[in-house]
């Protein structure tokens, strides 16, 4: 006997992170990788998909740079780290089913709101702007809390970067676990 109930959307859907940077190889698989931890930490991990992407394709295909791998393993992340990890630009697909997207700077989310369609562009939020320890930019001026672009430093440029990632994980893990409660 067929089934013919259909199921409920928000009943299926996981809410979806997307975090979002240039070509998908450092800040954003890191921001992944320690949200994933956070929420899972939380308990939310069931509850809460945690994707990357960049608005790029110049890095397509590529793993996770192996400075961003080497700083995520000294901080203990080494576990989660994804072996398959493969770079690329921003899906149609991806953008459907994203209810957060989390650029990592300024040019990132001027971007990214060139790719979203309208209805979408009120779902991004910069990574640094959940800091409650940080100044709310004014228009125009997002990029005084940009998150550090490591690739063309050394490791201090990335451990700059993890440490910001770090900062704000806890913050936007709340912000979230709200949007569920509100949600459910």
């Amino acid at each position: 006997m067929a089934d013919n109930r259909t199921s409920d959307h928000k009943n299926d859907h996981k809410y979806t992170v997307m975090t979002v940077c240039t070509g998908n190889i450092c800040r954003s698989p890191m921001g992944e990788i320690i949200l994933r931890h956070y929420f899972d930490e939380r308990g939310l991990g069931d509850l809460v998909d945690v994707e990357s992407s960049g608005v790029s394709d110049e890095e397509w295909s590529h793993p996770i740079d192996p400075r961003a791998v080497h700083v995520l393993r000294e901080r203990g992340y080494g576990d989660e780290i994804p072996r398959n990890h493969f770079a690329h630009r921003i899906s149609r697909d991806e953008i459907a089913r994203t209810d957060l997207f989390l650029p990592m700077t300024a040019a990132h989310m001027r971007s990214l709101l060139r790719l979203l369609p309208p209805g979408k562009r009120a779902e991004v939020h910069m990574y640094r702007s959940f800091d409650p320890n940080l100044p709310k930019p004014p228009a125009g001026r997002e990029d005084t809390i940009d998150l550090v672009d490591p690739w063309y430093g050394g490791p201090h440029e990335f451990e700059v970067a993890i440490d910001q990632i770090e900062q704000v994980a806890p913050y936007i893990v709340d912000w979230v676990a709200k949007q569920l409660k509100a949600e459910g």
